[in-house]
């Protein structure tokens, strides 16, 4: 028999509330057992792959889903080829599912450690091409906070985190542009802060763009940042009037992952100028010139025009103390 792990024990937490209101008070309450499945196959893309990890038989798996969907009275599933994706039910069920799951642990180590273990949680999304040295430095004020404070943060496309935004799964959003103009999600652009650009590059590459900066940019190999990136059009646009030739030889999505080819030749790359030290200290990477023609901005984007969580409310007040201001 395979051990309980964490989820097991947090199902059985919600078995034991689902059974007492069921006896007591008669209520038709939700199988939460019905409610992982359903999410174990959202997350797997197919109940084949969510039996295995459930250590059940595809048919049984099936069955709980049906019945699950049955209860409801709703449809979660499209059968797309092979895969199961999401109806636009099942998206919003699964986001539920992950933050009953999550106050689930919660009042597991409630439970355990007593009143005294409270913690305050506090859900970030981070734009994938916000960098990672920028990211910790606008949140580690978090950690130092007075009452305990459990940060979970999760990484995504920007339009995806807005989305889960609207749904109150996150409670800010980090990004490198404020809310999309036109956009349909009521959001609001907190500035956190603002930097010219500096460019980085293998020691050999640096060493010779380095002395002709920025004219030595000419043709030169670089790595631009993804298409969610403000500096995606930003960069190549400063390039041009400067009369130079732009040579792209890879998109990045990911600023870790453009570091990272970068740092084994592939190119030179932009971060923010006020992170270089922190990146040449993680990075076998060397500084090749930086401008202030071209600003890679910073803001805090919440549902809420003034911030009540106290999180949030230190990040805020942190960048403020620390960063020039971004343009509004």
């Amino acid at each position: 028999m395979r051990p309980a792990n964490n989820r097991d024990k947090q199902i059985k937490i919600w078995l034991i509330i689902e059974k007492i209101y069921d006896l007591e008070y008669g209520i038709r309450v939700l199988n939460y057992k019905h409610l992982h499945y359903f999410q174990c196959v959202a997350r797997a893309g197919s109940v084949v792959r969510a039996a295995e990890r459930l250590h059940l038989t595809p048919q049984t798996l099936s069955g709980q889903l049906s019945q699950f969907e049955a209860r409801l009275g709703i449809t979660l599933f499209n059968r797309v080829g092979r895969r199961l994706e999401l109806t636009k039910t099942g998206r919003l069920a699964l986001s539920y599912a992950e933050e009953i799951f999550q106050a689930g642990s919660e009042l597991e180590d409630l439970l355990k450690g007593g009143a005294e273990e409270r913690f305050i949680t506090f859900r970030v999304g981070i734009s994938d091409v916000v960098p990672k040295f920028a990211a910790y430095r606008f949140l580690s004020p978090v950690l130092s906070l007075p009452e305990p404070v459990r940060l979970v943060c999760e990484e995504d496309r920007l339009d995806r985190l807005l989305a889960e935004l609207a749904i109150h799964r996150l409670d800010i959003v980090l990004a490198d542009r404020p809310m999309p103009p036109g956009t349909e999600i009521r959001g609001f652009s907190h500035p956190l802060g603002e930097s010219g650009v500096a460019f980085l590059a293998a020691p050999a590459l640096a060493a010779e763009l380095a002395p002709g900066f920025p004219k030595s940019l000419d043709g030169a190999p670089l790595l631009l940042p993804g298409r969610d990136s403000a500096l995606h059009v930003a960069l190549p646009r400063w390039l041009e009037r400067q009369g130079l030739r732009v040579h792209v030889v890879g998109e990045f999505a990911d600023s870790a992952l453009m570091k990272a080819f970068g740092e084994a030749g592939a190119g030179v790359f932009p971060v923010p100028a006020s992170g270089v030290a922190d990146v040449i200290e993680h990075y076998r990477l060397d500084y090749v010139g930086e401008t202030a023609e071209i600003r890679e901005r910073f803001f805090l984007i919440s549902a809420e025009r003034r911030l009540s969580h106290p999180a949030a409310r230190a990040v805020s007040e942190y960048a403020r103390s620390v960063f020039p201001p971004a343009a509004r």
